[in-house]
């Protein structure tokens, strides 16, 4: 992932201006190494930072029509960019670029064309014919975008908060789905799936349809023109996008390029659940494996610019985002710009533990909505925001109870020709966090327990208003975070609320017990997790009534769910 910055009718033009922008922009150096390029037109400025995935010899940014009136910065893939170019047969392109294609859409059908990207992306367009602009995000948000707005009339468009931050009256997550536009002056979604307004689907669920849809996502992923692998934690998601790229890499460029042996990066602690089971995984696929263990302290050291890169004070985005951020350094070490992760896939499918307690399909298909609408502030903003620290890209797949996720589980239960070995195929679900080795979390509770008092804890809703820290943990983290970003509009970009095992707020109600176990561990969904917190570890409020035996909820088919 790049890294880009504009700035547009700041009413100065000055030198003085533009060195601005280009020590803002080298904020985000990290995201691109590979190259930076900066475009001025009168008042306005589009900067890039770029990690070079595609056409690295000639794809650098800033890019452009063929008479430069039309200027473009991006970060992301078009994945049927080859497609696109075929319907511009007309037009004249600069480079190999993916993204290129931007542009010259722009000229055949104005501001109306986002929906024919089939990709991840976040960009600004600048039309100098008139001066106008428009931005745009991806559907779901896996590329991270900011907005905010100048004193002085300006708009500041981010790739990360601390590109705009310090210069700006306001600014705001840019909202996954939507255009800005100039000439509108605000938002407009062009994201309008079926699926956006919550009613339960009625399509029946065909397991060879999912199999296809699943495994076409995954390919057309295997895009690139640098090396490239996949993140394997050994549970099911990331399991299965490394046996369909193992069955599918032959025919790809990739694979002419690279070769067909695919490397596979797994990170845990010491004897972890996650480093046995890709292990597994590896040797049965055949990949070329790389394991990579960290301390619970190489953790500790590392959090506070974990939240500077991040930037967030969410426990659990914290929690999950320190090892993928230390195993994202060791991948770039070893030449690998590109990998494939399995980020989505729970949300979709009803994969997080609590889901076994949804009271009827109504509630469960509603809160797996609810959970994909709120993607990027959370598994999408630490897979990205975590690997571009050290410029790497994640690609993202974000395309149920006998167990969790039943309906993909099945989906590749292959008998004659098995993707995975059947235990690992139906494997519980275990959080990154979790996986990564459980003394991980429990490793930061104590190292918070000894950094914020009781005190301190008694003071937290008036030192911390919006969003209090209701743990020791949390608070912690919110302090590093407003040291590194005070300002209240920062704070706001944060999401809040009672969880537990990654669930919303509202899906707390499910089940009395847990109100008083508000953890988003997987191990504090009580009764369903096989190594949940012992019952004498947990406050006595929430003791009574809980039982070793797990109540499941089978999903057969989308918002379809049936208690057994």
């Amino acid at each position: 992932m790049c890294g880009i910055l504009a700035v547009l009718g700041c009413a100065d033009d000055t030198q003085g201006k533009r060195v601005r922008v280009l020590e803002l922009s080298r904020r985000l150096k990290h995201r691109g190494p590979d190259w930076s390029g900066m475009h001025q037109v009168g008042d306005c400025y589009l900067s890039h930072q770029r990690l070079a995935i595609i056409d690295p010899a000639s794809g650098d940014q800033p890019l452009y029509n063929e008479d430069k009136s039309i200027v473009v910065t991006v970060n992301g893939e078009i994945y049927n960019h080859e497609q696109l170019r075929a319907q511009l047969s007309s037009h004249t392109f600069r480079t190999g670029s993916d993204c290129e294609v931007i542009a010259h859409l722009y000229e055949e059908h104005g501001e109306n064309f986002i929906d024919m990207l089939d990709g991840v992306f976040s960009f600004v367009l600048l039309d100098t014919r008139d001066n106008s602009f428009i931005a745009a995000r991806d559907a779901i948000g896996v590329t991270p975008l900011y907005i905010g707005w100048g004193i002085d009339g300006s708009v500041w468009i981010s790739s990360e908060v601390k590109g705009l931050n310090d210069d700006c009256e306001h600014f705001e997550i840019f909202p996954p789905g939507h255009l800005y536009s100039s000439k509108q002056g605000g938002f407009k979604r062009w994201y309008n799936p079926p699926w956006f307004s919550e009613v339960i689907p009625s399509v029946p669920y065909d397991p060879l349809a999912l199999r296809k849809a699943f495994e076409k996502a995954v390919i057309k992923r295997l895009m690139t023109d640098v090396p490239f692998g996949v993140l394997l934690s050994g549970g099911l998601d990331s399991s299965l996008v490394a046996a369909v790229t193992v069955r599918h890499l032959a025919g790809t460029k990739a694979a002419k390029r690279w070769g067909t042996k695919l490397h596979s990066f797994c990170v845990g602690l010491e004897g972890s659940p996650d480093l046995k089971a890709a292990k597994e995984v590896a040797n049965y696929l055949g990949t070329m494996h790389h394991e990579f263990t960290f301390t619970v302290q190489d953790g500790i050291d590392a959090i506070e610019d974990v939240i500077y890169h991040t930037e967030t004070y969410d426990v659990t985005t914290i929690r999950a985002s320190t090892p993928m951020f230390l195993m994202s350094r060791k991948i770039k070490s070893l030449g690998v710009k590109m990998v494939i992760s399995g980020e989505g896939s729970d949300e979709i499918f009803g994969g997080y533990l609590y889901f076994h307690k949804a009271p009827n399909k109504e509630e469960l298909h509603r809160e797996t909505c609810q959970k994909i609408k709120a993607l990027h502030q959370y598994d999408c903003l630490r897979a990205n925001k975590a690997t571009s620290a050290w410029g790497l890209e994640a690609r993202i797949r974000p395309d149920l109870g006998r167990i969790e996720k039943w309906m993909l589980r099945k989906a590749f239960d292959d008998e004659e020709q098995p993707f995975l070995p059947k235990h690992i195929l139906y494997r519980q679900k275990e959080q990154f966090s979790d996986g990564v080795g459980y003394s991980w979390i429990d490793g930061l509770k104590a190292h918070a327990e000894s950094n914020v008092t009781d005190k301190m804890m008694s003071n937290a809703k008036f030192i911390y208003p919006h969003n209090t820290p209701t743990t020791k943990e949390a608070y912690c983290y919110r302090m590093i975070f407003e040291r590194f970003f005070p300002q209240n509009s920062a704070i706001l970009t944060v999401p809040g609320g009672p969880s537990v095992a990654c669930s919303t707020a509202k899906a707390v109600e499910w089940d009395a017990q847990w109100s008083g176990n508000l953890d988003p561990s997987g191990r504090a969904a009580l009764g369903v997790h096989l190594s949940a917190y012992e019952q004498e570890h947990l406050p006595a409020t929430i003791m009574a009534g809980t039982s070793k035996k797990p109540r499941m909820i089978e999903v057969a088919a989308p918002g379809v769910a049936i208690e057994s």
